[in-house]
């Protein structure tokens, strides 16, 4: 049931919010599930909001542009700052928290082998990696795993793969295909190689030069992409099968069918980008698997260890037979406290009816949201897959985003900043997405200046 509790949000400096100073330092309603709020007798809140980000401002590296919230506890779909206040979870850590937040068999699994082994680096054999690549490829197209500590790390290793498979499997070529091939509103990550497959100019910017060699084309462009893949340039085509960061944008079925056979003929290999999309996100364990089309490489991060850092490349055996010792490594990926983690979350998600739950509320959601938000003016589309959802908007959606928040209720965008990107907990609850989708009704009006 939904319920009414009275919040008094703390003042936090600098909120620009129209709603958030209109409401500071006085009691109002806010839409609340029937969670409890965090008991503030309990040891371990030492310090208020307003402290940590003081003091965060002294001590970090300004990389961030925050929101004025410090979050301290979670519980399922909920978390808490130090004052109390209680958040409804729609962005799940940027799409990592599949399971939430304290997931019972999580913590036993994290618990239990902190207590056995936590980290002895890749010059020895150890359990739980072995475990966690087996189960990986039982339950993909992959013959071999390689691990890393995030997703970017996974696609610098799926880079250097690419192009030292072209060398390994064409040695007659006096010049082996080293390009690479990205897509308009492509996201792969902020290090070196990884920031050059990605499209948006602010984030190259800044540290060109980046790795030479990417041609950025069209998402959905059949012809360019099978002209310049046919060219005998490609090591990779570089995509993710349904767009996060770029504002929840799917690619068609006959697309992805082009690449595939485009890359067959050339002899490039196919990456397929599932670190937002992949693992349960859109309904299908993959999300590949939607469109019947299968690639050389995949690289995972975001859900696989349900919040500790772990990426993941899967790779074919043509692939894996390409790479010798020594020519890739990392000395934490794949550590035993980690990849003992990754196993809990992966026999949850793995499931058919945790799957088919996600497929179920995720279509619940799109038709809810349609039929509260569809009538604004402001909303263009609600788009998605599953649990990862778009709407998309003719201004930007960061007003939205603000007043939402000051509700009680954490989404993030997308896009050019004019997407809400809905990516919650993949065991959130009907009722949870209902309330949130009376939250986002609630705010529409501050899209039009209105408080």
């Amino acid at each position: 049931m939904l319920s009414l509790h009275l919040l008094k949000p703390p003042i936090f400096a600098g909120a620009r919010s129209t709603l958030a100073r209109a409401n500071a330092g006085t009691p109002r309603a806010c839409l609340s599930l029937d969670v409890p709020t965090v008991d503030q007798s309990k040891p371990g809140v030492a310090v208020g909001s307003q402290e940590v980000m003081e003091a965060e401002g002294r001590v970090l590296v300004g990389t961030y542009k925050r929101p004025p919230v410090v979050l301290y506890s979670g519980k399922g779909c909920k978390l808490y700052d130090p004052e109390g206040r209680e958040y409804l979870d729609l962005y799940s850590g940027i799409a990592v928290n599949a399971l939430g937040h304290g997931d019972p068999d999580w913590i036993r699994a994290v618990t239990e082998q902190a207590r056995t082994l936590t980290h002895v680096s890749n010059a020895y054999y150890s359990i739980p990696q072995v475990e966690l690549a087996k189960r990986l490829v039982a339950c993909s197209f992959a013959d071999r795993i390689f691990f890393s500590n995030s997703g970017t790390e996974a696609n610098e290793a799926a880079i250097k793969f690419a192009r030292k498979f072209q060398r390994f499997s064409f040695p007659e070529k006096k010049e082996p295909a080293t390009e690479f091939i990205s897509f308009t509103n492509s996201f792969h990550g902020r290090t070196m190689g990884a920031v050059a497959l990605t499209s948006k100019e602010h984030y190259r910017s800044p540290f060109e030069p980046v790795m030479p060699g990417v041609t950025f084309l069209e998402y959905g462009d059949i012809q360019a992409a099978t002209k310049l893949i046919h060219s005998g340039k490609i090591a990779a085509v570089f995509l993710e099968p349904l767009q996060g960061e770029g504002g929840i944008l799917s690619a068609t079925k006959e697309f992805l069918q082009s690449l595939r056979g485009a890359c067959d003929d050339s002899g490039s290999l196919l990456a397929f980008d599932e670190v937002q999309c992949g693992l349960g996100r859109t309904g299908y364990l993959w999300a590949h698997e939607a469109y019947g089309v299968f690639p050389d490489i995949m690289t995972l991060a975001k859900p696989l260890a349900g919040g500790l850092p772990i990426g993941a490349v899967l790779v074919t055996e043509k692939v894996a037979a390409s790479i010798k010792y020594g020519e890739h490594g990392s000395t934490f990926a794949g550590g035993p406290l980690i990849c003992n983690a990754a196993l809990s979350v992966l026999n949850k998600i793995s499931k058919t009816e945790f799957l088919s739950s996600v497929t179920n509320k995720g279509q619940y959601f799109k038709e809810l949201l349609t039929k509260k938000l569809g009538k604004n003016p402001h909303v263009r589309e609600v788009r998605g897959s599953g649990l990862i959802v778009g709407v998309e908007l003719d201004v930007s959606a960061s007003p939205l985003v603000d007043a939402c928040r000051n509700l009680g209720l954490l989404i993030i965008t997308a896009g050019k900043g004019n997407v809400l990107r809905l990516v919650p907990p993949l065991i959130i609850s009907k009722q949870e997405l209902e309330h949130a989708a009376e939250v986002l009704l609630e705010c529409l009006p501050v899209l039009d200046g209105s408080n």
